[in-house]
């Protein structure tokens, strides 16, 4: 045992302890925040125990604490050596199929901070120095004769057989997880599978882990595609293709691309599907080793060495559609003994469907029930004035008016005086003093008010976002060009699609569902037609990828330049302010 911090442990642990200590009545609603935390690691010959006992828990294991702080708990004097028999036997116990509880040893135990945890996958999250509440941590060892089948974990029991403590637990199996972390309220037990310990399984269904199947399948509709992805662990596919991986423990990183090959044209030819009852060829869209857990997933990047066990590839196929499909099918044919049951999903903009498919029922369809779905199309924007009509305008009034001057000063010759001169004059100043300031005010680049300005910049953004429904590139680029002129179309298709981009999914591409102008204010652009904004605005997407929806929310500042081009509006230069991730 190391008694290193024993002293600090003493001092730290005797004066927040009460005497006598009763367990914790409140129940935390998330087990990684439990007042004590153990962290089960079942390796080839031994079993480690990692303990965070929390000051509200010391009651319940008192048997493995130093002489002191067991003196002030029980009120009795008990040496430390005659008390851990009796915590193997009796307080937290360790069994296998024989029975028998395994006689463990304390390898450490000292005071230290509690590690903080996310409170969805329980992953631990960097803490300052002295930050979190002070625990007893103290390392177990369990050797182990051999690989049993069974592990039975009782926690110290109180009144009813239910655990004395409140403990959230975790077991991994070869540094797999065998749970996401869950409450052990009471005696739980763990079937291990040391040839593929992906699945050893507790006996309780409610301590399982989320991803628990080796293989998924999920497709995803929307207008002008399908997708299908296929998640899964290349170490299953070994009973179907070879893949060089018997006898491996990792998949280094030099192997990885080899391998994500052999799987791609395997898959390929596999799971066929059809749109609208006639059958589709998939086109490879990507292929990646991926991580999931209970908050996200995403792409491992950048690569590195996997265990062969828990390495998990995402693969990709797309499938170009004219707007929305009335029915997708998907026949799954990859089932084996241990797989026989797939979980999967449809999607759409309503939400995923979860499906499992099964030997007798091996078909995922997809069937549109969407009453108003939404159908990406253009926004008309409205057009810039034809300046022609103006200029007609403005030169007939002139000619009108210089007639009028040439009426008054020769118009008794020609109308025998009928128009004095005087009236002539007066009519044509009246005339002009009109229509002078109409014509200019209509004529002024600034004549399109602060509204009209940023139903403009909406429309023009929307059209630019929806450019990227489409997948291939020339489509994109020429329905970019109706919106941008010049230089500024490589620009706005590059700093566009980096902006969709998910961050660490392999270049997966939020599709925008709603782009909406919070402010906007114009200037005039001098002597042009056309004006300058000044806009912020937001822009929701999503896109579903790896079995979840991930969400995309952001808002943008910048200083548009728009001009009237070959009559209708164009962005030709844009300054971005501010982006900001909502």
């Amino acid at each position: 045992m190391n008694l290193r911090h024993l002293p600090a442990l003493v001092i730290s642990l005797v004066c927040l302890v009460p005497a006598p200590l009763r367990p914790d009545a409140i129940m935390v609603t998330k087990a990684m925040t439990a007042t004590t935390i153990a962290e089960i690691f079942v390796e080839e010959d031994s079993i480690r125990v990692e303990l965070e006992i929390g000051v509200s828990d010391l009651e319940a294991f008192r048997d493995l604490l130093p002489d002191p702080i067991y003196e002030r708990l029980a009120h009795e004097s008990l040496p430390l050596d005659q008390r851990l028999p009796r915590f193997f036997r009796e307080g937290f116990t360790l069994r296998t199929e024989s029975g028998a509880p395994i006689r463990g040893r304390v390898e450490e135990i000292a005071a230290r901070r509690r590690l903080l945890r996310d409170e969805v996958t329980g992953e631990p999250l960097p803490v300052a120095e002295n930050e979190g509440e002070p625990v007893v941590y103290a390392k177990l060892v369990y050797p182990l004769p051999g690989r049993p089948k069974l592990l039975t974990i009782t926690p110290p029991l109180g009144q009813g057989g239910y655990s004395s403590a409140t403990i959230g637990l975790i077991l991994y199996h070869r540094s797999l997880p065998v749970n996401d972390f869950r409450y052990l309220g009471n005696e739980e037990t763990v079937r291990l599978d040391w040839d593929d310990p992906w699945f050893s399984r507790f006996d309780n269904r409610n301590l399982w882990r989320q991803f628990d199947a080796p293989i998924s399948a999920f497709l995803y509709v929307e207008p002008y595609e399908v997708r299908k992805e296929i998640v899964l662990r290349p170490k299953d596919l070994e009973q179907w293709v070879d893949l060089g991986l018997e006898g491996k423990e990792v998949i280094t990183v030099s192997e990885q691309e080899a391998l994500k090959q052999k799987v791609v044209e395997f898959l390929a030819e596999k799971n066929p599907l059809t749109i609208d009852g006639k059958p589709q060829k998939g086109i490879l869209d990507r292929v990646h080793f991926i991580y999931r857990n209970l908050r996200t997933s995403g792409v491992i990047d950048p690569p590195r060495d996997l265990d062969t066990i828990s390495a998990t590839l995402g693969v990709i196929f797309y499938y170009p559609t004219q707007g929305l499909p009335q029915e997708v099918s998907m026949e799954w044919d990859l089932f084996s003994e241990r797989m026989e049951r797939v979980p999967s999903s449809a999607t759409d903009e309503a939400g995923p469907l979860p499906y499992v498919l099964s030997p007798g029922d091996n078909v995922l369809i997809w069937q549109n029930f969407l009453k108003n779905p939404t159908i990406p199309g253009w926004v008309d924007v409205a057009a810039p004035p034809k300046l022609g009509r103006l200029w007609f305008v403005l030169i007939g009034l002139v000619s009108a008016a210089g007639l009028l001057y040439l009426l008054a000063r020769h118009g008794k010759n020609a109308i025998r005086g009928k128009w004095p001169s005087g009236k002539a004059m007066a009519a044509a100043s009246v005339l002009l003093l009109v229509c002078a300031p109409a014509l200019s005010q209509a004529l002024r680049p600034s004549y399109v008010s602060d509204d009209d300005a940023g139903g403009i910049v909406n429309g023009l953004l929307e059209n630019i976002y929806g450019a990227f429904d489409y997948r291939q590139e020339s489509l994109i680029y020429d329905t970019l060009e109706r919106s941008v002129a010049g230089e500024l179309l490589t620009d706005i298709y590059l700093e566009t699609r980096r902006s969709l981009e998910l961050e660490n999914q392999g270049g997966a591409r939020a599709k925008v569902k709603e782009v909406n102008v919070l402010a906007s204010r114009q200037e005039p652009l001098g002597d042009e037609i056309g004006f300058i904004a000044h806009c912020t605005w937001v822009v929701a997407g999503s896109v579903g990828h790896w079995g979840h929806v991930h969400q995309r929310v952001n808002q943008y500042e910048a200083r548009f330049v728009v001009k009237a081009v070959e009559g209708v509006w164009k962005i030709v230069d844009l300054e971005l302010l501010q982006e900001e991730r909502l």
